[in-house]
Parts: C-alpha cells; sequence; structure tokens
C-alpha cells in the first residue's frame, strides 16, 4: 500500500485512544503515532482540523508525511468531530467505526 496510518495521541490516559490501539493491534495494522502533548505543531494541526484537541485523530498519508492524502471533509462550525468519517480522516472512534473506516480504505479486509 501507498499508504500509512497516522494517529495523532498523548501520552495521558484516553480510552478513545486505547479503544484504536486494541482494534489496530488485533486487525494488524500498522501504524505511526504523533503525540500532540509533546509536538505544538502537531497539536496546532489537530485544532485546526478538529475544532478541539480530539485524539485520536487518524489519517491515512503518504509514508513519512504528517498530514492526509487529501483534504478532510469540513465540519460544520462548533460541531464535533467524534467518530465522523470525514475520507482521509477520523477522529475519536468507536471500535465499530474504526473497523469500517479501516476497510473502506482497504487497511482490512
Amino acid at each position: 500500500m501507498d499508504y500509512e496510518l497516522v494517529m495523532y495521541s498523548r501520552f495521558s490516559p484516553c480510552p478513545y485512544v486505547r479503544s484504536a490501539k486494541r482494534v489496530l493491534e488485533r486487525e494488524h495494522v500498522a501504524y505511526r503515532e504523533i503525540y500532540i502533548d509533546q509536538d505544538d505543531a502537531a497539536k496546532q494541526r489537530v485544532i485546526a482540523w478538529t475544532g478541539f484537541q480530539s485524539v485520536p485523530t487518524i489519517i491515512i498519508a503518504r509514508p513519512g508525511e504528517i498530514e492526509p492524502i487529501t483534504a478532510p471533509e469540513a465540519l460544520a462550525p462548533g460541531s464535533s468531530p467524534k467518530g465522523v468519517d470525514r475520507g482521509s480522516m477520523i477522529t475519536e472512534p468507536g471500535e465499530i467505526q474504526l473497523e469500517k473506516w479501516l476497510k473502506k480504505h482497504g487497511f482490512i479486509g
């Protein structure tokens, strides 16, 4: 595959991050993790994309890159990004939402 998953995350405990990691590990999907609490530029990217410091924000990127392969679909101002499939991005998904998104993009069968 010409793409990789990048998960914007943080070190502090978060149930959505734990849930996403559980799905990715169970499905044997490789990902790269970027911690927004250690990288201010990464935190600013997540805020620009979601309006919040929402983690996990998972993107499809070209290998080694930090931006989505395509611009994520816009959110209505002030709306929550939680669980919304935005094409190349999903934020704070539940396990079923994440599995569907991974299937849609060919990361799992």
